[in-house]
């Protein structure tokens, strides 16, 4: 197994001063330049080995003030839907832009076809309604297929193989509507599939014999074949090798391009969000600290993965003296971190790092309870801060109706 990269998730934070930290805001995002960089050549790497593609899924990153950090490494931007196509057209111009959608809306199409180069479809429907256009317009077309293996552990709501899943094609669903509407396979210029979240190249493995079993007899009409995203490539654990065995054999034996969209891979472990303690207090046995962040406002997928995200000094609930509850200023009952412990107790007014905080965080925060969004900063690669955005009550309020404000950019500050 080829393995990289065993630094621990705070090392980015060896740059910086106390000094420094203790200037920033809180609750604020802190994105590190360096760790970005760091897996972008990974992931470059890959690409010169293999001649595949790698795109950035900007549903899980989309900062696009660190996009000229990771341009030089990717090969463009995979989109969900209109907005996020905009944003990588207009950010990384040069670079290819793909899209993919559950359903695309049929006043928004026209618009979106001058940004996408390349546009998936999740259903024959779908191809059949809006691949004529999409072709007419010199776009390579594609249809995400649903090779029906779950590879998933504990993670449902991230499993578009599941029994009744509304993503992608099945093959039985793609015979039938071949029968209605014959001229479909002449649309099609590339298969997609995305059944992965956060796996190493194993799950991969295990996929792709699904997917050649369906869909196989396919293959050697297309020109590309994308792998979706999901792949934890930067990961210390993550096998390289087998990844790349996958890519060259599939491009061999199909004379397929093949494509990656992951979106984690490109941020894993570069950003980190800066939190102070307003208050501690005790219910029972249970020691408690509520947080400037909250974690249904800052941090959705510490909910929704649910997963319990690494904190900087501190350790698995028991391992060190105090054992702490880490919750947010929300109502919400469930606004919860998680349970950590420290050497000593905490106490109000000190600072706690949160780390791998540059994924589904920015992208999927909200003002639920009129919560502030925290500031957004850079962690430059020479030790600088650079304030990126400020959003305050204007953020909230425009958001709700018409006499509310607007986002203003801010001016960058340095430190």
């Amino acid at each position: 197994m080829q393995v990289h990269d065993s630094r621990p998730p705070f090392a980015g934070l060896a740059n910086l001063t106390d000094e420094a930290l203790a200037s920033l805001p809180t609750p604020c995002y802190l994105l590190d330049e360096a760790q970005l960089r760091r897996n972008g050549e990974i992931l470059l790497g890959v690409q010169q080995r293999t001649g595949c593609r790698i795109l950035l899924a900007q549903k899980a990153f989309s900062n696009f003030d660190l996009y000229p950090v990771l341009a030089p490494y990717l090969a463009g931007t995979e989109a969900s839907g209109l907005y996020e196509s905009r944003l990588g057209r207009e950010e990384l111009p040069e670079k290819e832009n793909h899209v993919f959608c559950a359903a695309y809306r049929t006043d928004e199409f026209p618009e979106l076809l001058q940004y996408a180069d390349h546009i998936v479809f999740n259903s024959p429907s779908q191809l059949a309604k809006f691949g004529p256009a999409a072709k007419a317009a010199g776009k390579s077309v594609g249809l995400r297929i649903n090779p029906q293996r779950s590879t998933q552990d504990g993670h449902e709501i991230y499993d578009p193989c599941a029994p009744g899943s509304r993503l992608g094609t099945t093959r039985a669903q793609w015979d039938a509507a071949v029968q209605q509407h014959p001229e479909l396979p002449a649309l099609l210029d590339g298969l997609h599939f995305h059944t992965l979240c956060e796996q190493n190249a194993d799950a991969l493995a295990e996929t792709l014999p699904a997917v050649e079993a369906a869909f196989g007899d396919l293959l050697p009409r297309m020109k590309w074949l994308n792998f979706g995203g999901g792949h934890h490539i930067t990961r210390p654990d993550y096998d390289l090798s087998l990844l790349e065995k996958c890519i060259t054999v599939m491009q061999a034996k199909y004379g397929v391009q093949v494509y990656l969209e992951p979106g984690e891979a490109w941020a894993l472990n570069a950003g980190y969000l800066v939190t102070t303690v307003l208050d501690t207090l005790q219910n029972g046995d249970t020691s408690l600290a509520i947080l400037d962040l909250s974690a249904a406002c800052h941090t959705p997928d510490v909910i929704e993965m649910p997963y319990r995200p690494p904190l900087l000094d501190a350790g698995e609930p028991g391992e060190k003296p105090c054992t702490v509850r880490l919750g947010g200023p929300t109502c919400l009952a469930g606004d919860v971190i998680g349970d950590y412990s420290f050497a000593a107790p905490l106490t109000e007014g000190q600072r706690l790092i949160f780390g791998d905080m540059a994924i589904y965080s920015t992208c999927k925060n909200n003002t639920f309870n009129g919560m502030p969004l925290p500031d957004i900063w850079q962690l430059c690669a020479d030790g600088t801060l650079r304030r990126l955005a400020h959003f305050g009550y204007g953020d909230f309020k425009y958001r709700l109706g018409s006499r509310g404000g607007s986002a203003q950019p801010t001016t960058s500050v340095q430190i």
